[in-house]
Order: C-alpha cells, then structure tokens, then sequence
C-alpha cells in the first residue's frame, strides 16, 4: 500500500499582496492550495510546510525572521505538521525533508506552492529523482514574469512552461478539483 504526503512551498507572506515579491494569481493558488490541505488531512494523509529564508537579512525577499518569511496566515500548519526551513530552491537540499518522508514510509508526494519556476521546479524534480510519484497541483502554484536577455514572458507563460516540462516526465500534473475528485473517487 502506498502512502501520501502534501507538501506545500514556500506559501509565504512575501509573496502576496503588500509584501516584497508578489506573485501573480497567488490567492487564487491559496485559495486551492487551502482546499487540498483540507482534503488531505479528511483522507489522514500527511501534510508538510516548507518555508523558505535566505540566510543574509539583505536577501530581496523571505529575509530571516521577517514577517514576510512566515507561513501565510490563512494555511497555518495544524499541530503536528511539520515545518522544514530551507535556505536553497530545492525543498531536498540540506533539509530534513527526505528523513521525515521516508520515516513515514511516503512513497507519493502531492506538490503545490510558490514560485513555479523556482522552487516547485526544483522540488519536483528532486523528488521524482528519489524515487517519490509525484502529483503536482498546477492551479495551486503561482509564478511571476520572468526576464532573460531583454525578452519579458509574462507569469500565465512561465507557469504554463514549467507546468508542462513536468508533467512531460516529472510529475502528473492535475488541478486541486481533479485531485480532490480523484480522492473522492478512490475512498
């Protein structure tokens, strides 16, 4: 029998409205990010928070003790869920995540979070690198525009992109409904 955990990245204050790097449609991805939490907790599956902080006070965003680097308040871990700090993109990456993971026995990882082409990338690819099935919730990520060499691609393009490299190889790819409707489905 296999076992499932949620992870969920890097849902930080910085992110949102008001705060230092905001991502577009980040409450819409709160939002369904929300509603996948609560459907894997109703099914006992586990639930891990990773949060991010860059290790200098001048970092551009998620600075070290900072409002900005706290979990947003409407996705508050409940009591025996963990918290894995990160200081890099890749939630694997001088963490605890893969001992708490395989203490647990988890074999299939459901992935949601910030930023698409950052750290839900890197998380991705990392875990089906070791060997997790991962699902990835692609309405409960958010992105950004991204610059490179004068050319601007707006954040609905950079998702879309890396939402497709994935689930090419990496990862099945589905909305929060069609993960939900899928639990449903399966109890």
């Amino acid at each position: 029998m296999t076992k499932t955990a949620l992870i969920v990245i890097d849902l930080q204050n910085d992110y949102f409205p008001g705060g230092k790097w905001t991502l577009d449609g980040i409450e819409a991805a709160k939002d369904k990010a929300a509603s996948v939490i609560d459907a894997c907790r109703d099914a006992g599956h586990r639930v891990i928070f990773v949060r991010h902080e860059f290790a200098s006070a001048d970092a551009p965003f998620f600075a070290p003790g900072t409002k900005g680097a706290e979990i947003h308040a409407d996705l508050t871990p409940a009591d025996g869920e963990a918290m894995v700090l990160k200081h890099k993109v890749n939630s694997f990456h001088q963490t605890d995540l893969k001992e708490i993971l395989d203490g647990d026995g988890i074999d299939n990882l459901v992935i949601c979070g910030a930023m698409s082409h950052m750290c839900i990338d890197g998380a991705t690819r990392a875990a089906s690198d070791l060997g997790y099935a991962c699902t990835l919730i692609h309405d409960a990520c958010a992105s950004r525009d991204l610059e490179f060499n004068g050319v601007t691609v707006p954040a609905k393009y950079a998702h879309a992109a890396f939402m497709s490299a994935l689930g090419f190889a990496y990862a099945t790819v589905v909305s929060a409904d069609e993960f939900i409707s899928g639990m449903a489905e399966a109890a």
